[in-house]
């Protein structure tokens, strides 16, 4: 799904690096998880012109299985690499506070329905490659 100005890699890395302790404590030991699943995430949402506001919502999060082998013909590798990435979202808006009065104060993210371990899509993701 193409979602037009949202980059939800992107997001996903704001969210992760801006969540510090706020992932709640649940069953799974998130340590040794493998897989791919939806978290709620907290994360501040701001513009030029406005105030930030906490926003939470949810998020993909989580380690997928991935390997790469030598093989003797080209390209010489074999490899096989999958990420957690959003399968189904919903876009959510909330009204900035405090915005000048040129700024349009309202600010749209996606939230995660459903999460997968899947190849990294462009259309989606900031996908980095070696």
């Amino acid at each position: 799904m193409k979602l037009p100005g949202v980059n939800l890699g992107s997001l996903l890395l704001l969210l992760l690096a801006s969540c510090g302790g706020t992932l709640e404590t649940s069953a799974i030991d998130l340590r040794t998880f493998v897989g791919c699943a939806v978290r709620e995430f907290t994360f501040l949402a701001k513009k030029p012109g406005c105030r930030g506001l906490r926003v939470t919502t949810d998020a993909c999060w989580g380690r997928c299985e991935t390997w790469e082998k030598p093989v003797l013909e080209p390209p010489y590798i074999e490899s096989y690499h999958r990420v957690c990435t959003y399968n189904e979202t919903k876009m959510m808006t909330v009204k900035l506070p405090k915005c000048a009065p040129d700024v349009d104060p309202f600010y749209t993210y996606p939230m995660a329905i459903r999460c997968d371990c899947d190849i990294c899509s462009t259309a989606t993701t900031e996908c980095e490659t070696a």
